[in-house]
């Protein structure tokens, strides 16, 4: 893997894992098409000066990205990763599971974990909270691709939206597990984990990552009537997992 330096090393590091999970139909590729998404957004709102400090926001992309890239390939090459991440990888091979799902799982341990880490890093000791407008706006630019990736799920499930919509279930599925926790508990984690000295941190991310693993759960199992729901979705699915990436990626 390159050095990753800036916030297009980013952006073409996931198009190699894109192409790669295009190639061997892999299910990770899901995830991947989604985050690329985002850090080319999150790149057009740093040069339209959207953020504060667009270098420091950059910075923030580059390191947040690096933990997803690094557990990627590490997990690739059979070495330890988080409990987070290791439970969103082993389940993509999981094929009962739909590509709701495998986002869902990549967006917790992302999000829920790792954004958290990354904004307490790049902040000077005892001054994150000179990052909260930021982070704030960061996870609105995490809010507005919802609407693009239910588009792009429609195309695979044309009734999905409308039976979850039914169900009452859509913004537990697509809002709570993504932009409520990442507004609330993910810069929660950012401030507890600043304030405590780096030596501390392995301690502080092995027990936030238990709890994020736990979560996990809830996507994989959401209950009786949506995992029914689920099973007559996935029967309907269409397509190779190849051709779900391509379609999400439009």
């Amino acid at each position: 893997m390159k050095p990753i330096e800036n916030i297009d090393d980013v952006i073409l590091i996931l198009d190699s894992i894109i192409k790669e999970s295009l190639k061997t139909g892999d299910t990770l590729g899901y995830f991947a098409v989604l985050y690329q998404k985002v850090t080319i957004k999150v790149k057009e709102e740093i040069q339209n000066n959207y953020f504060d400090d667009g270098p420091r926001m950059e910075k923030l992309d580059v390191v947040f990205a690096k933990r997803y890239i690094e557990a990627y390939f590490a997990w690739k090459n059979n070495k330890p990763v988080t409990q987070s991440w290791k439970i969103a990888f082993t389940e993509a091979s999981n094929n009962n599971l739909l590509v709701i799902q495998h986002l869902l799982l990549g967006m917790n341990a992302h999000i829920n974990l790792d954004l958290g880490i990354a904004a307490a890093e790049i902040s000077e000791p005892n001054k994150i909270d000179e990052l909260e407008e930021d982070f704030k706006r960061i996870n609105e630019i995490l809010a507005s691709m919802v609407d693009e990736v239910q588009q792009g799920l429609s195309s695979i499930w044309p009734f999905l939206r409308k039976l979850l919509l039914w169900l009452g279930q859509a913004d537990n599925l697509l809002v709570d597990f993504s932009m409520k926790i990442a507004r609330n508990g993910a810069w929660k984690y950012a401030k507890e984990i600043a304030s405590v000295e780096k030596t501390g941190w392995p301690n502080t991310i092995k027990i936030r990552d238990q709890k994020v693993a736990d979560k996990t759960r809830l996507i994989t199992d959401p209950g009786k009537v949506i995992r029914f729901l689920f099973q007559i979705i996935r029967w309907t699915e269409r397509g190779t997992v190849s051709d779900k990436i391509q379609k999400l990626r439009r």
